[in-house]
């Protein structure tokens, strides 16, 4: 390409891709911050499981964290703010979190256990086979649930 097309298409000249990420990263950290990120992705790092099982963190806006949480759990959090406040900030590298907000909801509970299967899946013949050969009852039935779930997963 000649010298002059070559100014045409850049415009001024090559720029570094550094100078593009800030107009293209605004709109989404306008929605949500990094801080904010990092703190419900590792919340139970930050303040320890004790504290993770009893409380979730719902938003961080300038500087407030918002935390769900049921009532007499909100009173020992504000009485523990600047202690979670302290470890938050230093786990963050910089000051994030300034107060914080309680908002009386339960925390999100665990996915219930999945529902367990109440027929037998029948087992392949030949393994049918084998185990009429075992003399014990309770063997067998060990056995026999093994075997299911090596062929339910299979």
């Amino acid at each position: 390409m000649a010298r002059n097309e070559d100014q045409r298409r850049f415009l001024g000249g090559p720029r570094p891709l550094g100078a593009l990420v800030p107009a293209l990263t605004r709109p989404a950290f306008k929605r949500k911050s990094p801080a904010g990120a990092q703190i419900l992705a590792d919340w139970p790092a930050l303040v320890g499981p004790a504290i993770a099982a009893v409380s979730q963190p719902l938003r961080l806006a300038q500087g407030t964290l918002t935390l769900a949480c049921s009532g007499p759990v909100a009173m020992e959090l504000q009485h523990l703010a600047p202690q979670l406040a302290g470890r938050i900030n230093a786990a963050l590298g910089r000051v994030a979190v300034e107060r914080f907000r309680f908002v009386q909801q339960p925390p999100r509970a665990a996915a219930p256990p999945a529902r367990r299967e109440s027929a037998p899946q029948p087992l392949p013949a030949r393994v049918e086979s084998a185990l009429d050969g075992v003399g014990s009852p309770e063997l067998r039935a060990a056995l026999a649930r093994m075997a299911r779930g090596v062929y339910r997963n299979g």
